[in-house]
């Protein structure tokens, strides 16, 4: 869990909505919805014991976390839909739809009906329901209604006993004779009336039903209605969300030391489709109409779509004047509201809040942010006793296996940050072949620092590894005449760090700044070593397959290499392509595209590529 999660889990309200979990590169893992935002979010970083791998392995990249209030769970569920349409997170269902727009299918003419999803409209009589623009929501509605009603869905009904669907309470197994057709087609006009929104009517049927059941001694069927018509009550909550059928943008505003913040609520055909946010500079002692104003001015001329109704959290004096100029723009009516009350007032409170979040969300940012870096290199002067605070610091680390291709990495940090323009890999020649970090530890900062002008050096420099590759790196830097600036090793085992003179090591305090940014420097100098040296192997281990064809010696494998630039081009080549290269024979030729075609021959990709040795050819 990184330090910026830890702190926002502090922020998290009681309240309904969604979650957005991102990874390092801020790319969207995962969204969630939540009755409680605060209880939902962190049972995530608790204890993963009873986590499914999945889970395990998403939270493992979590790096940042969004959290969007909502009124309701309905609300929560039908923003959380959206959300996975429109971003398709790695960690969440994605369904793949056509440009058809999916449908509710309950088929009434069958003696005992099913409800299942289709793309196609039939005219064979049963009832549809729809189009759903989210095909994510209609599924979750349709196990939503498989819950509350036992429907059958299996499509055939010539069976002998019933299935594992009747025994755990998920069907009435009409298949069997288990329910009959008139208790079967009540609850299928239960399902339309809860499709068509007419829960009222529904709890009324099941409260009628339930009684009369009871009456008859019916005992069993009436817990079963009575846990339908507790669950049915549940889920006919109102949903603000929903404003009709209409295009809405809704405005919220809040002010902050960092600001003012605008969010807007983007409702497309009655349900939320998305939101964004803006920061305005030199509005902070603007009154809050005239912020407003200003912005619907700035944002809705470079708009590319006016709504039909612009809600405000406020009224404003230019009201009529903006109603006539988004009108103008849209070529239709547009209203500009300010709603006093009602489900429209929500939405616009609920805008309020999530931009005065956001300013929260953003403080507690920027001071976790200048903790790690500005912060947390201040705290390594002070605990090193630097002269001054390190503000450019430079990392070497060494990469090889048993002493081959062995490369090693300069990384450089400015300010906390990494800058990435100034990193630099080396390819140590003195020692090749024998594994020998102090040597190789002397050739690279002699090759950086040898000829270094006292301004071309760094504040800090830090050496990966322990008192003998940071000897090694001080013989070159003191030998080179750099005399102050300071150097130190840093130990992988447990993050020691020695300095110059010191028998002891400099122990950072586990949870300080500054080791969080000791580590991360060294393990980015790892990264980019580790990687210079699986390229350079790679290369290595391609290019020896080139070896075992006869005519094939360095000088031919090396102009191949060089016109193809990969084995996977080499291989594609035809033998013209092949015998077109300066330096190489129609034999040669022949012998590499032979090779090639052999392989495949043999990995049984031949008849799949139509390829065949040259000889073989008609």
């Amino acid at each position: 869990m990184t330090d910026i999660v830890a702190e926002k889990l502090q922020l998290l309200p009681d309240s309904p909505g969604v979650y957005i979990m991102k990874d390092a590169q801020g790319k969207i893992i995962y969204v969630g919805k939540a009755i409680v935002l605060k209880n939902r979010v962190r049972q995530y970083f608790q204890s993963g014991k009873n986590h499914s791998p999945k889970v395990r392995a998403m939270v493992a990249r979590i790096a940042d976390f969004e959290t969007i209030l909502t009124g309701s769970e309905v609300e929560a569920l039908i923003l959380e839909c959206n959300l996975i349409k429109k971003h398709r997170p790695h960690y969440n269902i994605s369904l793949k739809d056509d440009k058809s727009y999916p449908y509710l299918k309950v088929t009434v003419q069958e003696d005992y009906p099913r409800a299942f999803i289709t793309r196609r409209i039939l005219k064979d009589g049963a009832r549809y329901f729809g189009p759903y623009t989210n095909a994510g929501a209609l599924h979750e509605s349709l196990r939503l209604l498989r819950r509350l009603f036992p429907l059958r869905s299996c499509k055939h009904m010539d069976v002998d006993r019933p299935c594992l669907e009747y025994h755990i309470h998920r069907c009435l197994a009409p298949c069997t004779g288990e329910v009959d057709r008139e208790e079967y087609a009540a609850m299928i006009r239960e399902v339309c009336l809860f499709m068509e929104g007419r829960t009222e009517a529904v709890e009324k049927e099941l409260a009628r039903r339930m009684a009369d059941a009871a009456e008859a001694l019916q005992f069993e069927l009436a817990a079963r209605l009575r846990d339908q018509l507790r669950a049915v009550r549940k889920i006919a909550e109102k949903q603000r969300i929903v404003t009709g059928s209409g295009d809405q943008d809704a405005l919220g505003m809040a002010r902050s030391e960092l600001g003012v913040c605008v969010q807007i609520f983007f409702i497309r055909g009655g349900k939320m489709v998305g939101r964004e946010h803006f920061l305005l500079s030199g509005a902070g002692e603007e009154s809050d109409e005239a912020v407003l104003s200003a912005f619907l001015k700035q944002y809705y001329h470079q708009a590319a779509f006016v709504p039909r109704e612009v809600l405000l959290p406020c009224g404003l004096e230019e009201q009529p004047l903006l109603e006539e100029w988004l009108s103008g723009r849209k070529k239709s009516h547009v209203q500009v509201l300010c709603p006093q009350r009602g489900t429209k007032r929500d939405i616009v409170n609920m805008a309020e809040g999530n931009a005065a979040k956001y300013l929260a969300d953003e403080a507690a940012r920027l001071k976790q942010a200048n903790a790690q870096t500005v912060g947390a290199m201040e705290e390594l002067g002070r605990y090193l006793r630097l002269a001054k605070p390190p503000r450019r610091m430079e990392c070497f680390d060494i990469s090889h296996i048993q002493g081959s291709e062995t490369v090693a990495s300069m990384v450089v940090f400015e300010d906390g940050l990494p800058k990435k323009s100034d990193y630099r890999r080396f390819k140590i020649r003195s020692a090749e072949g024998k594994p020998d970090d102090f040597l190789s530890m002397r050739e690279v900062t002699s090759r950086r620092y040898g000829k270094a002008a006292p301004e071309e050096l760094p504040d800090l420099i830090i050496i990966d590894g322990g008192k003998g590759q940071l000897s090694s790196a001080l013989e070159i830097i003191r030998g080179a005449g750099h005399l102050t600036v300071p150097v130190v090793g840093l130990a992988k085992q447990f993050e020691y760090i020695f300095t110059e003179g010191e028998s002891d090591p400099v122990i950072l305090p586990r949870q300080s700044q500054a080791l969080y940014l000791v580590e991360r420097i060294r393990d980015e100098a790892h990264r980019f070593a580790i990687t210079y040296h699986r390229k350079l192997r790679g290369k290595r281990n391609m290019v020896s397959v080139l070896d075992h064809i006869e005519g094939i010696g360095p000088k031919r494998r090396k102009l191949l290499w060089d016109a193809f630039g990969s084995l996977a081009k080499i291989r594609e080549a035809s033998v013209e392509e092949l015998a077109a290269i300066d330096g190489m024979t129609f034999p040669a030729a022949q012998a590499v595209y032979n090779f090639f075609a052999a392989q495949a021959l043999l990995h049984g990709q031949a008849a799949e590529k139509g390829v065949q040795p040259v000889a073989n050819r008609v």
